[in-house]
């Protein structure tokens, strides 16, 4: 049995470089890793606004802000 396996391993050509390809599978696994970017993305966006939003409320400790100084420092900027 052990020879049998060193027989195959030893006797296992290596494929040229034109002769491997992705195919539909590894074409299909580039867009869902594109696509799990996009919806992470989102997501950081998402979460990012609720605790700025939540901050400006004064949920953190910090002193809540007005719309008036909101509105100053979005002048400012």
């Amino acid at each position: 049995m052990l020879d049998l396996l060193i027989i195959l391993l030893v006797d296992d050509p290596t494929p040229d470089k034109t002769e491997v390809k992705a195919g539909p599978l590894g074409f299909a696994i580039w867009i869902f890793l594109i696509l799990a970017v996009v919806v992470l993305g989102f997501s950081l966006v998402k979460q990012l606004r609720k605790a700025q939003a939540a901050k400006d409320a004064g949920l953190y400790g910090d002193e809540p802000v007005t719309p008036e100084q909101k509105a100053d420092s979005e002048e400012q900027v």
